[in-house]
């Protein structure tokens, strides 16, 4: 009689060691089920402000050397949600004229019809100077609603937001650079460097001026534009305090007196003060090699846009001669 009960005891002890093993694959199973990635919902497209998408743009032909874009070692992972949003009820629309490293529309308005051009640019320094394009839509909601301020021998352009990812990223130190990790007005081919001395500059949080000249889609855009236009003047807003800085090296003639002019109707610093940092690969810089008289310019602070002294800042810019 003992022969069958050794059998069934090793039947026994074979079946649980297989239910055993099935429970120890089972609990594998969910393990990597729990443990594996989320699944990504797709990016939805960038649209206007009417909801509708942005089409693909195809970039103009460029007539300058550019290098090829290469990963940047010191940029960081960024997080970031929506620029600031802008819409011009029963106005012009804007141009696109090209995309962000994320792809974020930049866009420029464009008022009158003259001969003679000038123009304003803003936010290249992102969400860590928000308030340059809090003036721009100031700017452009004024001006659409009183035309007459733009004599009828100028057109003027008004770039918005030149750097819509660091805008999107954080309105403080950390939306100052692009999507790269780039400070945009370090990345331009006029005296560009890739490093620099930081004392006197920004150094709050890392910056690079880009793996080479012109690396930056941003700085591209606003390379292929100026090529591609007749601006005689323009303004590139910043903040906060150190006054009106000509564009050249050493300064441009007719920089310094657009320079001049704006001081002599705000209160904006002029010379500028001298805090020890060598600027290399402005767009100011590159402004004046294209043959336009510029300037960068510092609001008072991060918060205001000193908008009634920039209505006065507006008139000298569009009625300058050289």
């Amino acid at each position: 009689m003992s022969k069958p009960h050794h059998k069934s005891s090793r039947w026994i002890i074979l079946a649980w060691s297989l239910n055993g093993l099935g429970l120890i694959v089972l609990l594998f199973v969910l393990a990597l089920y729990w443990t594996r990635p989320p699944s990504r919902a797709a990016a939805a497209p960038f649209v206007d402000s009417q909801g509708t998408p942005y089409p693909t743009l195809t970039p103009a032909p460029t007539i300058y050397y550019l290098p090829t874009i290469t990963p940047n070692p010191r940029s960081t992972q960024i997080v970031e949600t929506t620029a600031t949003p802008f819409y011009l009820a029963n106005g012009p629309k804007p141009s696109v004229i090209g995309f962000s490293v994320s792809g974020r529309p930049i866009e420029v308005y464009t008022f009158g019809q003259g001969e003679q051009q000038r123009m304003i640019v803003a936010g290249i320094h992102g969400g860590y100077e928000w308030n340059t394009i809090a003036l721009a839509d100031q700017l452009i909601t004024y001006i659409n609603q009183h035309p007459e301020v733009i004599p009828s021998n100028i057109t003027l352009y008004i770039l918005r937001d030149l750097n819509p990812d660091g805008d999107a990223r954080s309105h403080d130190e950390y939306g100052r650079v692009n999507a790269h990790g780039v400070d945009l007005n370090r990345n331009f081919p006029i005296n560009w460097s890739a490093v620099w001395d930081r004392g006197g500059c920004y150094d709050h949080t890392p910056t690079t001026g880009g793996t080479g000249p012109a690396s930056e889609p941003e700085t591209r855009i606003m390379m292929n534009f100026l090529n591609t236009h007749k601006v005689e003047a323009l303004i590139s807003y910043h903040s906060a305090a150190l006054g009106i800085f000509p564009g050249g090296t050493p300064w441009d003639p007719a920089s310094k007196k657009l320079a001049q002019e704006i001081a002599g109707v705000s209160s904006y610093p002029y010379p500028p003060i001298n805090t020890g940092c060598i600027y290399t690969g402005t767009l100011a810089d590159y402004a004046v090699s294209v043959g336009a008289a510029a300037v960068d310019m510092e609001l008072t602070n991060h918060q205001d846009t000193d908008f009634s002294m920039n209505l006065r800042v507006l008139d000298v810019l569009v009625n300058f001669t050289k």
